[in-house]
């Protein structure tokens, strides 16, 4: 008989409770993974020295103002299939992950069966999503996404958090009037794709469905 091959894992998730958890279930002979990574934030799965696992499991909503696009398309160029996990089910962020290159996304209203279905599938390249899952997508696309630059997304993520412009300036060791440079160029962007960015709430519901930081 040949021999099961182990599947690396990493999990990311910006709350300990949720990692532990996850470890406790999925490291075992049962599900055929072996967790190799646990972290609280991109920084930390990128600087790990077992980077890239074989799969990760990466939460949508890390609080770091890093769309959900980059940090899939980063991982897919290292090596690593993406399962995308989340607090919520909604249609567009689905969208958005599985079109970024992310092969499921699990809700975290599911249980662990179901987020270890969806890493032996990605682990052999395959995308998993569920019935009601596909269901609610169905003709959904997300269109191709704005191509920002470094400052100009950390500028408009920080902007859509709720700080004001000076506050952004500070953060960004910078002045206030390029930071509305960044964030005018950022919403054209946008514009230019398809998705209109013109309010501070627009921005905010976009921000949780790309994953720059969490809705709670």
């Amino acid at each position: 008989m040949a021999r099961r091959v182990t599947i690396r894992l990493a999990i990311v998730d910006d709350f300990r409770l949720v990692i532990d958890g996850l470890v406790a279930r999925l490291n075992d002979q049962e599900f055929g993974v072996t967790v190799v990574i646990q972290a609280n934030s991109w920084a930390e799965l990128v600087s790990h020295p077992e980077f890239p696992a074989d799969v990760t499991v990466l939460d949508l909503n890390l609080n770091d103002s890093i769309s959900i696009g980059t940090k899939i398309q980063a991982l897919v160029a290292a090596g690593s299939e993406v399962v995308v996990i989340s607090r919520h089910a909604d249609p567009a962020a689905i969208v958005r992950a599985i079109d970024a290159g992310a092969l499921s996304y699990i809700p975290k209203t599911q249980g662990v069966e179901e987020l270890a279905i969806a890493i032996q599938h990605a682990s052999r390249h395959e995308s998993y999503l569920s019935d009601t899952l596909r269901a609610a997508i169905a003709g959904m696309s997300s269109g191709p996404a704005p191509r920002l630059g470094h400052r100009e997304q950390r500028a408009i993520a920080l902007y859509a958090s709720g700080k004001t412009m000076r506050d952004v300036a500070n953060d960004m060791s910078t002045t206030e009037e390029t930071v509305k440079s960044y964030v005018k160029r950022a919403r054209r962007k946008y514009r230019e794709a398809g998705i209109e960015l013109g309010s501070r709430a627009s921005l905010r519901s976009q921000g949780v469905r790309e994953g720059w930081f969490d809705d709670a």
